[in-house]
């Protein structure tokens, strides 16, 4: 794979980005992709490993040696077509990932991994830009009936599946576009949100029909669970899916948040991420939202670590905040992983967003005691030092502290599906309130109620893009082999 001396003779070339000052003026990409020679180059330090763990360290085993010696040797048009085998959404991945690939790549065991990442970008930017990203219609219908219940990438990837396949696919969703955290979590300065709309001019191409704005819940609908992103303007109840259609498939979100139920918890200021973050992505998308939380002049406060706090720090920048500071209740990662002990597995180190880089005080180890405010405003933050003793988390004695804040935001993760959804459908849960369902080969993805499926994060919990990819692939197979009783899609 590659050329055999290649990751000797050539280093790493990473994707470069626009100049903070560029960037925070707007909400476009700022990431610079690599130019064709600058991918060829990367895709000859693919070495001949022999066997390519980065096959296995992705959710959706991409084919990687194979599109990485394609792109080396200038052959594109194969490279997106090897792509496209395994991951029907390239441009998210290639986006959004935090490439688990990348860490198992065996280059990485004692030197810099191969920039698969980048190279997956490269190969499906030029796709589209070439015109290499066409519809697939079906060659045979079945005249099979599927509804696919959320339209997040697990949701989109199931309905481009069982489309090509033959059915006849009705992807319902509650919010007024498809995407869903893709569309509505994620800023727009890391996924512009026409990477989205060109796959739903494909998928509707191909024959997939798409409803939004339609909530499928019980006549209760969301419930206490109302502050879940929900533009809905109709509501469908369980019951008539069941009836209408010959199989449905739940592929919803772990939409309720992790909360903080501290004292103050109350106090006008303290939001939840997922409250702040789709109401930036919808102004952006239509000039502007009556009503939004705004970051401008303030101090903002971050609590929970990840990727969506990450994304918070960003916009609340980009508003203009006075300051932003981000608490971690765990202890600061080591810079550096111990590669012998941790490879192939995804590392644990501290990783520092482009977010950060545009500016935000991060603390590590810090737990929160109260939240402070006047007249029912937060002003402020009480927070305590943590540390670790007999394998448990203390308070140091004596390190509390004050932290001024007029905004606090709460991204500390995601703990469940919505509860009432599921309670409408009559499933059966795990511990944890998902959906239950195997991934066995035989009979996965089904659920305790006849001809109903689940899969992504509403079955196996908050996780990555690219798992909802791999469980949607999955997933549709599994319903086309129940439909059909066989299938001839890649699992």
């Amino acid at each position: 794979m590659g050329k055999t001396t290649g990751f000797m003779e050539y280093d790493r070339i990473e994707e470069g980005y626009a100049p903070v000052a560029e960037r925070l003026k707007n909400y476009k990409e700022f990431v610079i992709a690599l130019t064709p020679e600058q991918a060829k180059i990367q895709g000859a330090r693919c070495m001949d490993c022999g066997t390519p763990f980065c096959n296995n360290g992705c959710p959706v085993n991409n084919i990687i040696p194979d599109f990485n010696d394609l792109v080396y040797r200038g052959d594109w048009e194969n490279a997106i077509k090897v792509l496209h085998s395994t991951n029907n959404f390239p441009e998210f991945t290639g986006r959004i990932c935090p490439a688990p690939c990348e860490a198992a790549c065996v280059a990485n065991i004692n030197g810099d991994a191969i920039g698969i990442k980048s190279i997956e970008h490269a190969i499906i930017d030029r796709a589209w830009d070439e015109g290499w990203v066409t519809a697939q219609k079906p060659k045979l219908l079945t005249g099979k009936k599927v509804a696919v219940v959320g339209a997040g990438p697990a949701g989109l990837a199931a309905a481009q599946q069982l489309v090509r396949a033959g059915h006849d696919v009705t992807l319902f969703e509650k919010n007024d576009q498809v995407g869903g955290l893709l569309r509505y979590g994620i800023p727009d300065f890391k996924l512009n949100k026409s990477n989205i709309d060109r796959r739903v001019e494909q998928l509707v191409a191909e024959g997939l029909k798409i409803r939004t704005g339609v909530l499928v819940a019980g006549k209760d609908g969301l419930g206490k669970d109302s502050k879940v992103t929900n533009w809905a303007k109709e509501t469908i109840a369980p019951e008539t899916l069941m009836a209408e259609f010959d199989a449905v498939l739940l592929t919803g979100g772990a939409e309720q948040s992790r909360d903080l139920p501290v004292p103050g918890r109350d106090l006008k200021g303290v939001h939840f991420a997922m409250e702040f973050l789709p109401q930036q992505n919808k102004a952006t998308a239509e000039g502007k939202y009556k009503g939004q939380i705004r970051a401008d002049g303030k101090h903002v406060v971050v609590i929970g670590g990840g990727d969506t706090g990450s994304d918070c720090v960003g916009t609340s920048n980009r508003h203009g905040a006075t300051s932003v500071t981000q608490l971690e209740l765990m202890p600061m990662p080591p810079e550096q992983e111990n590669k012998p002990l941790v490879w192939p597995y995804w590392p644990l180190k501290l990783r520092t967003s482009s977010s950060h880089q545009e500016g935000c005080e991060r603390e590590f180890a810090i737990g929160t005691k109260e939240f402070i405010g006047e007249k029912g405003q937060l002003t402020a933050v009480k927070t305590v030092r943590l540390e670790w003793k007999d394998g448990k988390m203390t308070e140091v004695a004596g390190s509390e502290q004050i932290i001024k804040a007029d905004l606090v935001f709460l991204a500390m993760g995601f703990v469940s599906p919505v509860q009432t959804v599921l309670d409408a459908f009559g499933v059966d849960k795990d511990q944890r309130g998902n959906v239950k369902a195997t991934t066995d080969l035989i009979g996965g993805y089904a659920t305790s109620v006849p001809k109903l499926f689940a899969a992504g994060d509403i079955r196996r919990g908050q996780s990555l893009v690219v798992w909802a990819i791999r469980e949607g692939r999955q997933a549709a197979r599994a319903v086309d082999e129940f439909l059909v009783g066989a299938s001839q899609l890649p699992r």
